[in-house]
């Protein structure tokens, strides 16, 4: 069975993910920090019929994500696509930090959790899909990784950053068959909690149709999700 390893999976876009994954005969590996999410993700995908397993990890702590993913093959024998949803970090009470209040001490851990932790998944599965001579690899971030947004200063550099990486990882691993996709989200998850009343909403299971439809047709390199 292939697998799917999905990191800083969630309740709302990685729940759909998996299901969708594993409505197409994927097994399901979910990395997460809390014990309590990942217990409550992998008995709603068992209740679909999904094969699934939980591995706590805080994405921060490079040690033990890598050993994380390293518990993820053993247990499936192998990682066919990595879905890495960059977390957000609160600041302050929990906002945003524009980009007028930008400083190292609020940069440095959206960097952290943003592209520091993307990096770490994919060189811990990355070896194996290039021995293999396939695989996938998708990141997501927010839609201010691609068009500057003042009011998401400190997420928006963070994402950029790893979307350049992204795109450019693409390019260079095309022609040794691995496919690399990046997600921008322009739109509130539906359920989000503490959306803004106003906000413009999508539903977790269409991305997660997008994602799909990036794994099997392999293209594009980039989608931005807007309204």
């Amino acid at each position: 069975m292939p697998v799917i390893a999905l990191v800083a999976a969630g309740a709302r876009l990685g729940l759909s993910i998996g299901k969708k994954f594993g409505a197409h005969g994927f097994d399901v590996a979910l990395i997460a920090r809390s014990e309590e999410r990942l217990g409550e993700l992998v008995g709603k995908l068992t209740a679909e019929g999904v094969e699934a397993a939980g591995f706590s990890a805080d994405v921060m702590d490079r040690s033990a994500l890598t050993s994380a993913l390293g518990a993820a093959v053993e247990r499936f024998d192998r990682i066919d696509v990595l879905h890495y949803s960059a977390p957000h970090v609160p600041v302050g009470g929990g906002g945003m930090a524009g980009v007028l209040d930008v400083s190292v001490e609020n940069l440095r851990p959206q960097i952290e959790a943003s592209c520091y932790g993307a990096i770490t998944a994919t060189r811990a599965v990355l070896p194996a899909m290039m021995q293999a001579g396939t695989g996938t690899l998708l990141y997501t971030t927010g839609a201010s990784s691609v068009s500057p947004t003042p009011w998401a200063g400190a997420a928006g550099a963070a994402g950029a950053a790893l979307r350049n990486w992204a795109l450019n990882l693409n390019e260079a691993l095309a022609a040794q068959g691995i496919y690399v996709g990046h997600v921008a989200l322009g739109a509130w998850l539906a359920g989000t909690p503490g959306a803004p009343a106003d906000a413009s909403l999508v539903e977790p299971d269409d991305i997660a149709a997008v994602h799909w439809g990036m794994y099997a047709n392999r293209f594009p390199g980039e989608r931005l999700i807007t309204p």
